[in-house]
């Protein structure tokens, strides 16, 4: 190959890492919006199921049309056996266990476990399934994000009955660790995933919804505010967010890409300040910097010469 070639791939092969890179902050900017709306839900009276629902229905509806292109007998070439794998991974499970741990623990407690069990849990299946090399620099930059998470949560410690909280939110960063390993192992696109999950998981908890559901409690909430959820839960959080991060996973690798579940607590608080009208303290402040430190060493956007 000639020096001409080589400068020629070696830039395609950045422009693949920075699009990844790209791709990864935009999930993280709309899952940490979508943790700002869920915590005003919350406190308005929003139950898990209603989440799960309003995810899951809206973004349903909206991969439908995708799903019979791909091919709904095959569900999208995938097959049922790893299409429902899938869904019990990243669909209502996942939404139903992270948001139930508020009803027991702060928002603090999950905004530290749930995407500090991704992190870990999605690197160590990385290298146990896939192969994939973790330099201990990487390993180091980690456990800088979980630090810095501490910091902005305040701490991380179990109170109480706060431990069942806890478990709920180990329980579902767990999960999408798995979801996020699985579409690697399985080499499904974001796509396909997402259109699976979207209308598999909608068509799930539809049933149960309307067994167990309080339509009269939610539709109290008002028609905008559901209109608003419902734009934030399905189609930003449902639908885009999981597209552009399999699209992270697919150039950045399940390790690095895992990493960008980390960013999520930090960029919540962000959104928080106009969505919540919460303010961080100067400590919070702080931790963001070490998380922003750990993530250009974990990402591998600084390296050692």
């Amino acid at each position: 190959m000639t020096a001409v070639a080589l400068r020629r791939a070696g830039r395609a092969a950045g422009l693949t890492e920075w699009a990844g890179f790209a791709w990864g902050f935009l999930a993280a900017t709309i899952w940490g919006a979508y943790l700002a709306f869920a915590r005003a839900g919350v406190v308005a009276g929003v139950s898990p199921l209603d989440f799960a629902m309003l995810r899951f229905v809206t973004a349903g509806a909206v991969m439908l049309p995708v799903l019979l292109r791909l091919g709904l007998p095959s569900l999208a070439g995938v097959g049922w056996p790893r299409g429902l794998m899938l869904t019990l991974q990243g669909g209502p499970a996942f939404i139903l266990v992270g948001t139930l741990g508020y009803r027991y623990a702060p928002l603090a407690h999950g905004a530290v476990a749930q995407p500090g069990t991704a992190v870990i849990g999605t690197m160590l299946l990385a290298v146990l399934l896939l192969g994939e090399r973790v330099t201990p620099l990487r390993w180091f930059g980690a456990a800088l994000v979980v630090a810095g998470l501490t910091i902005v949560a305040g701490g991380f410690v179990a109170t109480g009955g706060a431990w069942r909280g806890d478990l709920c939110f180990i329980a579902a960063g767990g999960l999408w660790a798995a979801f996020t390993v699985t579409c690697r192992v399985w080499q499904v696109d974001p796509l396909r995933s997402t259109a699976i999950i979207s209308v598999v998981g909608g068509v799930a908890v539809v049933p149960v919804w309307l067994a167990v559901g309080d339509g009269t409690a939610l539709l109290a909430q008002g028609v905008g505010a559901l209109v608003v959820q419902a734009v934030v839960q399905g189609v930003l959080s449902g639908v885009v967010a999981v597209f552009a991060y399999g699209r992270a996973v697919a150039r950045l690798g399940a390790a690095r890409s895992a990493i960008f579940a980390a960013m999520v607590p930090a960029l919540a608080m962000l959104a928080g300040v106009p969505v919540a009208g919460e303010w961080p303290s100067a400590v919070q402040w702080a931790g963001l910097a070490v998380v922003l430190a750990g993530l250009s060493l974990a990402m591998g956007v600084v390296r050692p010469r």
